[in-house]
Protein backbone atom coordinates (compact mmCIF):
# COMPACT_ATOMS: atom_id res chain seq x y z
CA UNK A 1 0.00 0.00 0.00
CA UNK A 2 3.04 2.57 0.67
CA UNK A 3 4.55 1.51 -2.37
CA UNK A 4 1.29 2.43 -4.37
CA UNK A 5 0.80 5.69 -2.52
CA UNK A 6 4.20 6.47 -3.09
CA UNK A 7 4.13 5.76 -6.80
CA UNK A 8 1.00 7.66 -7.29
CA UNK A 9 2.67 11.04 -5.41
CA UNK A 10 5.52 10.82 -8.03
CA UNK A 11 3.25 10.49 -10.71
CA UNK A 12 1.14 13.48 -9.83
CA UNK A 13 3.91 15.86 -8.27
CA UNK A 14 5.36 17.21 -11.67
CA UNK A 15 1.94 18.31 -12.65
CA UNK A 16 1.10 20.15 -9.14
CA UNK A 17 5.07 21.72 -8.81
CA UNK A 18 4.93 22.94 -13.09
CA UNK A 19 2.02 25.20 -13.26
CA UNK A 20 3.14 28.70 -13.10
CA UNK A 21 0.75 31.56 -10.93
CA UNK A 22 -0.48 34.00 -13.80
CA UNK A 23 -3.28 34.71 -11.94
CA UNK A 24 -3.74 38.53 -10.62
CA UNK A 25 -3.66 37.75 -6.93
CA UNK A 26 0.00 36.17 -7.73
CA UNK A 27 1.03 38.93 -9.94
CA UNK A 28 -0.06 41.57 -6.80
CA UNK A 29 1.58 39.18 -4.36
CA UNK A 30 5.25 39.03 -6.49
CA UNK A 31 4.98 42.83 -6.68
CA UNK A 32 5.11 43.27 -3.18
CA UNK A 33 1.12 44.28 -2.03
CA UNK A 34 -0.77 42.41 -0.02
CA UNK A 35 -4.76 42.81 0.53
CA UNK A 36 -4.01 42.90 4.12
CA UNK A 37 -2.73 46.45 4.01
CA UNK A 38 -6.23 47.96 3.01
CA UNK A 39 -7.57 45.82 6.59
CA UNK A 40 -8.40 48.61 8.95
CA UNK A 41 -8.16 48.56 12.92
CA UNK A 42 -11.77 47.60 14.39
CA UNK A 43 -13.12 49.44 17.31
CA UNK A 44 -11.98 47.68 20.63
CA UNK A 45 -15.20 45.81 22.33
CA UNK A 46 -16.90 48.21 24.48
CA UNK A 47 -16.43 45.33 27.20
CA UNK A 48 -13.46 43.74 26.95
CA UNK A 49 -11.54 46.66 25.83
CA UNK A 50 -12.06 47.99 29.44
CA UNK A 51 -10.69 44.98 30.63
CA UNK A 52 -7.43 45.36 28.55
CA UNK A 53 -7.24 48.99 29.77
CA UNK A 54 -7.59 47.82 33.29
CA UNK A 55 -4.75 45.03 33.01
CA UNK A 56 -2.47 47.65 31.50
CA UNK A 57 -3.15 50.02 34.06
CA UNK A 58 -0.09 50.87 36.83
CA UNK A 59 -2.72 52.94 38.91
CA UNK A 60 -2.48 51.66 42.37
CA UNK A 61 -5.48 51.09 44.17
CA UNK A 62 -7.52 49.97 40.53
CA UNK A 63 -10.68 48.74 40.67
CA UNK A 64 -12.73 46.43 37.69
CA UNK A 65 -16.20 46.67 37.66
CA UNK A 66 -16.76 46.20 34.13
CA UNK A 67 -16.65 42.38 33.60
CA UNK A 68 -19.40 40.48 34.63
CA UNK A 69 -17.48 37.16 35.97
CA UNK A 70 -17.54 36.35 39.64
CA UNK A 71 -14.89 36.95 42.26
CA UNK A 72 -14.70 35.89 45.81
CA UNK A 73 -14.82 38.46 48.76
CA UNK A 74 -10.84 38.81 48.67
CA UNK A 75 -11.57 39.55 44.70
CA UNK A 76 -9.98 36.36 42.93
CA UNK A 77 -11.91 33.96 40.70
CA UNK A 78 -13.80 31.13 42.17
CA UNK A 79 -14.14 28.02 40.86
CA UNK A 80 -17.16 26.15 42.77
CA UNK A 81 -16.60 23.52 45.20
CA UNK A 82 -18.40 20.83 43.66
CA UNK A 83 -17.23 22.30 40.19
CA UNK A 84 -14.12 21.02 41.29
CA UNK A 85 -15.15 17.44 43.14
CA UNK A 86 -17.09 16.75 38.89
CA UNK A 87 -13.82 17.40 37.60
CA UNK A 88 -12.18 14.84 40.28
CA UNK A 89 -15.01 12.30 39.63
CA UNK A 90 -14.54 12.58 35.84
CA UNK A 91 -10.29 11.92 36.08
CA UNK A 92 -11.04 9.15 38.53
CA UNK A 93 -13.24 7.31 36.37
CA UNK A 94 -10.71 8.11 33.01
CA UNK A 95 -13.67 10.08 30.85
CA UNK A 96 -12.01 10.13 27.38
CA UNK A 97 -11.81 13.06 25.34
CA UNK A 98 -13.88 12.16 22.09
CA UNK A 99 -15.37 13.68 20.11
CA UNK A 100 -18.58 14.76 20.73
CA UNK A 101 -22.19 14.58 18.22
CA UNK A 102 -23.47 17.81 16.65
CA UNK A 103 -25.76 18.09 19.06
CA UNK A 104 -23.09 17.61 22.04
CA UNK A 105 -23.63 15.37 24.84
CA UNK A 106 -26.94 13.69 25.29
CA UNK A 107 -26.17 13.83 29.19
CA UNK A 108 -25.63 17.23 29.54
CA UNK A 109 -29.07 18.11 27.38
CA UNK A 110 -30.99 16.11 29.80
CA UNK A 111 -29.97 17.56 32.95
CA UNK A 112 -29.76 21.16 31.01
CA UNK A 113 -33.36 20.97 30.00
CA UNK A 114 -34.67 19.87 33.78
CA UNK A 115 -32.80 22.44 35.17
CA UNK A 116 -34.55 25.20 32.81
CA UNK A 117 -38.03 23.70 32.24
CA UNK A 118 -38.58 21.61 35.21
CA UNK A 119 -37.75 18.07 36.58
CA UNK A 120 -41.58 17.47 35.45
CA UNK A 121 -41.37 19.04 32.20
CA UNK A 122 -44.41 16.95 30.54
CA UNK A 123 -42.91 18.80 26.97
CA UNK A 124 -39.67 17.25 28.03
CA UNK A 125 -41.42 13.77 28.84
CA UNK A 126 -43.06 13.99 25.22
CA UNK A 127 -40.06 14.27 23.09
CA UNK A 128 -41.05 17.72 21.86
CA UNK A 129 -37.92 19.71 22.96
CA UNK A 130 -35.56 20.25 20.18
CA UNK A 131 -32.32 20.78 22.02
CA UNK A 132 -28.42 21.38 21.69
CA UNK A 133 -25.32 22.58 23.11
CA UNK A 134 -23.51 25.08 22.37
CA UNK A 135 -20.82 27.48 22.72
CA UNK A 136 -22.37 29.15 25.53
CA UNK A 137 -25.34 31.46 25.66
CA UNK A 138 -23.23 33.89 22.82
CA UNK A 139 -23.55 30.22 20.68
CA UNK A 140 -26.73 29.70 21.39
CA UNK A 141 -28.40 33.38 20.33
CA UNK A 142 -25.80 33.27 17.13
CA UNK A 143 -27.96 29.54 16.36
CA UNK A 144 -30.81 31.07 17.45
CA UNK A 145 -30.54 34.35 14.91
CA UNK A 146 -29.69 32.04 11.85
CA UNK A 147 -32.13 29.27 12.67
CA UNK A 148 -34.68 32.35 12.66
CA UNK A 149 -33.42 33.85 9.19
CA UNK A 150 -33.44 30.23 7.65
CA UNK A 151 -37.19 29.78 8.21
CA UNK A 152 -39.26 33.15 9.16
CA UNK A 153 -40.63 35.31 6.41
CA UNK A 154 -38.13 37.36 4.89
CA UNK A 155 -37.84 40.51 6.50
CA UNK A 156 -38.99 39.56 10.25
CA UNK A 157 -36.69 41.79 12.57
CA UNK A 158 -35.75 40.83 15.97
CA UNK A 159 -36.62 43.35 18.66
CA UNK A 160 -33.94 43.98 21.55
CA UNK A 161 -34.46 45.72 25.22
CA UNK A 162 -33.50 49.14 25.44
CA UNK A 163 -30.87 48.58 26.88
CA UNK A 164 -29.34 45.10 26.56
CA UNK A 165 -26.40 42.97 26.66
CA UNK A 166 -24.11 45.18 24.25
CA UNK A 167 -23.57 41.77 21.72
CA UNK A 168 -26.93 40.84 21.01
CA UNK A 169 -27.04 43.36 18.51
CA UNK A 170 -23.86 42.45 16.59
CA UNK A 171 -24.97 38.86 17.04
CA UNK A 172 -28.35 39.25 15.28
CA UNK A 173 -27.25 41.11 12.87
CA UNK A 174 -24.35 38.56 12.01
CA UNK A 175 -27.30 36.79 11.46
CA UNK A 176 -28.58 38.71 8.57
CA UNK A 177 -31.92 39.81 10.77
CA UNK A 178 -32.76 43.57 11.46
CA UNK A 179 -32.80 44.80 14.76
CA UNK A 180 -35.24 46.97 16.65
CA UNK A 181 -35.44 48.16 20.08
CA UNK A 182 -38.16 48.21 22.36
CA UNK A 183 -38.46 50.26 25.46
CA UNK A 184 -37.26 48.32 28.63
CA UNK A 185 -35.92 50.62 31.23
CA UNK A 186 -37.07 53.83 32.80
CA UNK A 187 -33.76 56.34 32.30
CA UNK A 188 -35.27 58.06 35.51
CA UNK A 189 -36.25 55.61 37.67
CA UNK A 190 -33.74 52.82 36.41
CA UNK A 191 -36.93 50.87 36.72
CA UNK A 192 -39.21 49.12 33.90
CA UNK A 193 -40.68 51.07 31.45
CA UNK A 194 -43.62 48.45 31.55
CA UNK A 195 -46.11 50.40 29.81
CA UNK A 196 -43.65 51.63 26.75
CA UNK A 197 -42.66 47.48 26.30
CA UNK A 198 -46.32 46.35 26.25
CA UNK A 199 -47.07 49.55 23.84
CA UNK A 200 -43.95 48.13 21.77
CA UNK A 201 -45.03 44.63 21.50
CA UNK A 202 -48.79 45.70 20.37
CA UNK A 203 -46.96 48.07 17.75
CA UNK A 204 -44.89 45.44 16.03
CA UNK A 205 -45.93 43.68 13.19
CA UNK A 206 -47.49 40.39 13.81
CA UNK A 207 -44.95 37.80 14.26
CA UNK A 208 -42.06 39.62 14.77
CA UNK A 209 -39.12 37.93 17.46
CA UNK A 210 -38.81 39.50 20.88
CA UNK A 211 -35.83 38.54 22.68
CA UNK A 212 -36.38 38.80 26.51
CA UNK A 213 -34.15 38.17 29.28
CA UNK A 214 -35.44 35.02 31.32
CA UNK A 215 -33.60 36.74 34.82
CA UNK A 216 -30.97 38.99 36.16
CA UNK A 217 -31.46 41.14 33.29
CA UNK A 218 -27.56 42.82 31.69
CA UNK A 219 -27.34 45.20 31.83
CA UNK A 220 -29.77 46.90 33.86
CA UNK A 221 -30.72 44.05 37.17
CA UNK A 222 -34.55 45.07 36.40
CA UNK A 223 -37.20 42.17 36.11
CA UNK A 224 -40.58 42.07 35.54
CA UNK A 225 -42.75 40.74 38.23
CA UNK A 226 -44.39 37.66 38.00
CA UNK A 227 -47.68 39.76 37.42
CA UNK A 228 -46.00 42.30 34.48
CA UNK A 229 -44.58 38.53 32.90
CA UNK A 230 -48.23 37.68 32.76
CA UNK A 231 -48.84 41.04 30.59
CA UNK A 232 -45.78 40.60 28.85
CA UNK A 233 -47.20 37.14 28.13
CA UNK A 234 -50.54 37.91 26.66
CA UNK A 235 -49.42 40.76 24.48
CA UNK A 236 -47.21 38.79 22.82
CA UNK A 237 -49.63 36.39 22.31
CA UNK A 238 -52.07 38.47 20.93
CA UNK A 239 -49.64 40.01 17.96
CA UNK A 240 -48.32 36.30 17.20
CA UNK A 241 -44.97 37.11 18.16
CA UNK A 242 -41.74 34.72 18.04
CA UNK A 243 -39.98 34.62 21.78
CA UNK A 244 -36.36 33.99 22.69
CA UNK A 245 -35.70 33.84 26.13
CA UNK A 246 -31.76 34.37 26.65
CA UNK A 247 -30.95 32.83 30.43
CA UNK A 248 -27.57 33.69 31.62
CA UNK A 249 -28.31 33.63 35.09
CA UNK A 250 -30.45 30.90 36.24
CA UNK A 251 -30.01 30.01 40.20
CA UNK A 252 -26.79 33.18 40.28
CA UNK A 253 -29.78 35.93 40.16
CA UNK A 254 -31.77 35.26 43.27
CA UNK A 255 -29.85 32.25 44.41
CA UNK A 256 -32.92 30.20 43.51
CA UNK A 257 -32.95 28.48 40.12
CA UNK A 258 -35.99 27.21 40.04
CA UNK A 259 -37.65 30.81 41.32
CA UNK A 260 -35.21 32.10 38.39
CA UNK A 261 -37.37 29.92 35.90
CA UNK A 262 -40.02 31.10 35.98
CA UNK A 263 -40.37 33.44 33.04
CA UNK A 264 -39.23 30.16 31.46
CA UNK A 265 -41.72 27.91 32.73
CA UNK A 266 -44.33 30.31 32.44
CA UNK A 267 -43.83 30.50 28.35
CA UNK A 268 -43.78 27.36 27.52
CA UNK A 269 -46.78 26.74 29.19
CA UNK A 270 -48.37 29.39 27.83
CA UNK A 271 -47.67 27.95 24.73
CA UNK A 272 -45.84 30.67 23.28
CA UNK A 273 -43.29 30.37 20.16
CA UNK A 274 -40.10 30.18 21.99
CA UNK A 275 -36.70 29.75 21.65
CA UNK A 276 -34.53 29.11 24.95
CA UNK A 277 -30.76 30.02 24.87
CA UNK A 278 -28.61 28.75 28.11
CA UNK A 279 -25.39 29.74 29.64
CA UNK A 280 -23.87 27.83 32.15
CA UNK A 281 -20.76 30.73 32.53
CA UNK A 282 -22.04 33.11 35.42
CA UNK A 283 -24.15 29.93 37.45
CA UNK A 284 -21.62 27.45 37.70
CA UNK A 285 -18.36 30.02 36.97
CA UNK A 286 -17.86 27.57 34.02
CA UNK A 287 -16.74 31.30 32.20
CA UNK A 288 -13.77 29.85 29.77
CA UNK A 289 -15.28 25.88 29.74
CA UNK A 290 -18.05 27.61 27.11
CA UNK A 291 -21.17 25.52 28.00
CA UNK A 292 -24.65 26.27 26.74
CA UNK A 293 -27.73 25.34 24.79
CA UNK A 294 -30.30 26.19 22.35
CA UNK A 295 -33.33 24.71 22.96
CA UNK A 296 -37.00 24.97 20.81
CA UNK A 297 -40.40 24.15 22.16
CA UNK A 298 -41.87 22.29 19.57
CA UNK A 299 -45.44 20.58 19.07
CA UNK A 300 -44.82 17.21 18.83
CA UNK A 301 -42.04 14.78 18.64
CA UNK A 302 -41.85 14.73 14.53
CA UNK A 303 -41.55 18.08 14.28
CA UNK A 304 -38.82 18.03 17.21
CA UNK A 305 -36.89 15.93 14.80
CA UNK A 306 -37.11 17.95 11.90
CA UNK A 307 -36.49 21.54 13.55
CA UNK A 308 -33.05 19.24 14.99
CA UNK A 309 -32.41 18.32 11.69
CA UNK A 310 -31.79 21.95 10.55
CA UNK A 311 -29.97 23.10 13.55
CA UNK A 312 -27.23 20.28 13.00
CA UNK A 313 -27.25 21.87 9.06
CA UNK A 314 -26.47 25.34 10.63
CA UNK A 315 -23.64 23.98 13.16
CA UNK A 316 -21.89 21.31 11.15
CA UNK A 317 -20.06 24.35 8.97
CA UNK A 318 -19.77 26.36 11.81
CA UNK A 319 -17.81 24.78 14.38
CA UNK A 320 -19.03 21.20 13.80
CA UNK A 321 -19.62 19.68 17.50
CA UNK A 322 -18.96 21.66 21.03
CA UNK A 323 -16.53 21.15 23.39
CA UNK A 324 -17.23 18.35 25.86
CA UNK A 325 -15.09 19.32 29.61
CA UNK A 326 -17.40 21.88 30.88
CA UNK A 327 -20.69 20.16 29.53
CA UNK A 328 -18.98 16.68 31.25
CA UNK A 329 -18.99 19.14 34.56
CA UNK A 330 -22.55 20.45 34.45
CA UNK A 331 -23.67 16.41 33.62
CA UNK A 332 -22.02 15.58 36.75
CA UNK A 333 -23.25 18.31 39.35
CA UNK A 334 -27.12 18.23 38.19
CA UNK A 335 -26.66 13.86 37.53
CA UNK A 336 -25.78 13.17 41.27
CA UNK A 337 -27.54 14.10 44.53
CA UNK A 338 -24.92 14.99 46.91
CA UNK A 339 -23.14 17.29 44.58
CA UNK A 340 -26.10 18.86 43.16
CA UNK A 341 -27.29 19.85 46.71
CA UNK A 342 -24.04 20.86 47.05
CA UNK A 343 -23.94 23.12 44.27
CA UNK A 344 -27.80 24.73 44.70
CA UNK A 345 -26.08 25.91 48.15
CA UNK A 346 -22.95 27.28 46.58
CA UNK A 347 -25.12 29.27 44.08
CA UNK A 348 -26.66 30.99 47.10
CA UNK A 349 -23.73 31.90 48.61
CA UNK A 350 -22.59 33.72 45.57
CA UNK A 351 -25.88 35.18 45.16
CA UNK A 352 -25.86 36.22 48.88
CA UNK A 353 -22.36 37.95 48.69
CA UNK A 354 -23.77 39.49 45.63
CA UNK A 355 -27.06 41.09 47.67
CA UNK A 356 -24.58 42.12 50.52
CA UNK A 357 -22.55 44.05 48.12
CA UNK A 358 -25.15 45.90 46.68
CA UNK A 359 -26.62 47.19 50.37
CA UNK A 360 -22.66 48.02 50.85
CA UNK A 361 -23.01 50.62 47.76
CA UNK A 362 -26.36 51.91 48.68
CA UNK A 363 -25.37 52.45 52.14
CA UNK A 364 -21.88 54.33 51.06
CA UNK A 365 -23.26 56.45 48.80
CA UNK A 366 -26.35 57.80 50.61
CA UNK A 367 -23.47 58.22 53.50
CA UNK A 368 -21.61 60.99 51.42
CA UNK A 369 -25.39 62.90 51.24
CA UNK A 370 -26.48 61.96 47.59
CA UNK A 371 -29.95 63.38 47.03
CA UNK A 372 -30.75 60.59 44.78
CA UNK A 373 -33.16 57.90 45.36
CA UNK A 374 -30.40 55.18 45.36
CA UNK A 375 -33.44 52.41 46.32
CA UNK A 376 -32.26 51.49 42.90
CA UNK A 377 -29.50 49.21 43.37
CA UNK A 378 -30.98 47.47 46.06
CA UNK A 379 -34.37 46.91 43.75
CA UNK A 380 -32.42 45.34 41.23
CA UNK A 381 -31.07 42.12 40.63
CA UNK A 382 -28.19 39.84 39.71
CA UNK A 383 -24.56 40.53 39.02
CA UNK A 384 -24.97 44.28 37.96
CA UNK A 385 -26.25 47.43 39.75
CA UNK A 386 -27.38 50.03 36.75
CA UNK A 387 -26.72 53.19 38.43
CA UNK A 388 -28.00 56.03 35.85
CA UNK A 389 -25.05 57.88 35.44
CA UNK A 390 -23.64 59.19 31.96
CA UNK A 391 -21.24 58.38 29.88
CA UNK A 392 -19.21 61.45 30.83
CA UNK A 393 -19.54 60.41 34.41
CA UNK A 394 -18.10 57.20 33.95
CA UNK A 395 -15.23 58.81 31.81
CA UNK A 396 -14.54 60.73 34.96
CA UNK A 397 -14.41 57.99 37.57
CA UNK A 398 -11.95 56.12 35.26
CA UNK A 399 -9.68 59.00 34.54
CA UNK A 400 -9.72 60.58 37.97
CA UNK A 401 -10.30 57.49 40.11
CA UNK A 402 -8.95 54.73 38.12
CA UNK A 403 -12.41 52.91 38.17
CA UNK A 404 -13.42 51.27 34.93
CA UNK A 405 -16.62 50.31 34.44
CA UNK A 406 -19.27 50.42 30.86
CA UNK A 407 -19.88 54.04 29.58
CA UNK A 408 -23.59 52.79 30.03
CA UNK A 409 -23.19 53.17 34.34
CA UNK A 410 -23.37 49.49 34.61
CA UNK A 411 -21.32 48.62 37.65
CA UNK A 412 -20.27 44.53 38.41
CA UNK A 413 -21.11 44.31 42.06
CA UNK A 414 -19.00 41.08 42.07
CA UNK A 415 -15.91 43.48 41.42
CA UNK A 416 -16.67 45.26 44.64
CA UNK A 417 -14.74 43.66 47.80
CA UNK A 418 -13.26 44.26 51.40
CA UNK A 419 -10.41 45.40 50.13
CA UNK A 420 -12.20 48.28 47.47
CA UNK A 421 -15.40 48.92 49.29
CA UNK A 422 -16.44 52.62 49.11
Amino acid sequence: MLYMLSTLSLSFAPQLVSRPCTSSSCVTMMAGESYLSKVPMGPPDAILGIAQDFVASTAPGKVNVAIGAYRDAEGKPWVLPSVRAAEAKLLERGVNKEYAGIVGLPGFLEVAMRFAYGADCAALDEGRIAATQTLSGTGACRIAGEFYKRYLPEGTAVYLPDPTWGNHVAIMQEAGLEVKRYRYCDRKTCGLDCAGLLDDIAKAPDGSIFLLHACAHNPTGVDPSEAQWDEISAAILKKGHHVLLDCAYQGFASGDAEKDAFAIRKFLKDGHSLLLAQSFAKNFGLYGERVGSLSVACKDKEECGRVLSQIKRIIRPMYSSPPIHGALIVNEVLSDEALSKQYYKECTQMADRILKMRSLLREAIEAQGSEHNWERITDQIGMFAFTGMTGKMCDELTAEHNIFLTRDGRISLAGINAKNEP
